[in-house]
This record gives C-alpha cells, sequence and structure tokens, in this order.
C-alpha cells in the first residue's frame, strides 16, 4: 500500500506543482497588465507623461513608475537629477509572485508576426522606458513574463490606444494564444 501511494505522489506531484507555477506566472502577467493600465490612467489624471523604467539587475529585473517633471518626455538623466519624480516605488516581479520574473524561453517565436523575441524580455524599441501620455496613448512594446516550470507569457503594449494584452506560448504547439 505504502509503495503505492509513493508511486501514485511521484506522478501527480510534478504536474501539480507546474499546474501551481503556471498559476503564479499568470498572476504575474495579469498583475503586470492592470499595473500598466494604471500608469495609464495616472498620465491621463496628471494630464502628464507617467512612464514605467525598466532596469536590469544582477538578480532579474526590477520597475518605477515616474511623471514627467518638465514637459519634454521620462529621461534616465531627469530622473537622476529629480526632474522626473518617482511616483510609484520601485517593485520586482519575484518579489511579488515567488519563482516569476521577466524571461525569455529560448527560440521563442514572434508574436503577432513581428520580430522574434530573441534574449531580450523587455522588448520597447531602444528604451527601458514604457511612457503612457496624458490622451491615454503610449510607447508600443512587449513585456515577457517566465515562470520556474518554463510557463512563458507576454503583455503587449499598443501604442495607438495604451491598451494591454496578455498571451500565452503553447510549447506543444509553438503558438502564442490570447487569454
Amino acid at each position: 500500500m505504502a509503495a503505492l501511494i509513493a508511486t501514485v505522489s511521484a506522478v501527480s506531484v510534478p504536474p501539480m506543482l507546474a499546474t501551481i507555477d503556471d498559476a503564479r506566472t499568470y498572476g504575474a502577467a495579469r498583475y503586470l497588465s492592470t499595473r500598466l493600465q494604471h500608469v495609464r490612467m495616472e498620465a491621463v489624471r496628471r494630464s502628464a507623461d507617467v512612464g514605467m523604467k525598466f532596469s536590469a539587475l544582477p538578480t532579474g529585473y526590477s520597475y518605477t513608475v515616474y511623471v514627467d517633471g518638465n514637459r519634454n518626455g521620462i529621461r534616465t538623466l531627469e530622473i537622476q537629477r529629480g526632474i522626473d519624480r518617482e511616483v510609484i516605488p520601485t517593485e520586482r516581479l519575484p518579489d511579488l509572485f515567488r519563482d516569476v520574473d521577466f524571461g525569455v524561453l529560448p527560440a521563442l517565436p514572434a508574436v503577432d508576426g513581428g520580430a522574434p523575441a530573441g534574449t531580450d524580455p523587455i522588448r520597447l524599441g531602444t528604451s527601458d522606458i514604457l511612457t503612457f501620455t496624458p490622451i491615454g496613448t503610449s510607447s508600443s512594446g512587449s513585456l515577457y513574463v517566465i515562470g520556474r516550470s518554463r510557463a512563458q507569457y507576454v503583455i503587449r503594449i499598443f501604442g495607438d490606444s495604451g491598451k494591454t494584452r496578455v498571451l500565452k506560448f503553447d510549447a506543444r504547439t509553438r503558438r502564442w494564444n490570447p487569454l
């Protein structure tokens, strides 16, 4: 009887852990998408550009929200000088969702016929700042989120509307599926 219980446990625990990790990764992607919409509304409310700056750290990535202090856009140098002020403190996904961070699976196919993901999980053109304007538009880009069991999601940001869309990568079919 003990051998049967051990066998059933050995077979059922790994899929259960992968399911939990997938749910946690999905939660992180949804949280980030909602956070982006909050930043968008902050830009409309303040009638100023508000942006999320992403920073690569030795242990992953962090992001901080800033407001444009002189009406010329959010700039790293002006953040450093205190002109563009922090309005929402720095966060890291792993602090909120264990074992989840920004990341990209190797050889990940392109989303929506765009450019392949490559290795950079923060795809905002040449910038590391995603900016929302007072009229609700934004810069465009993609943010890739990955979990420990390699659950892969992407948050797409559409500049014309400032809206976001979350997709999940299905490794079996090698396709992105909207959620």
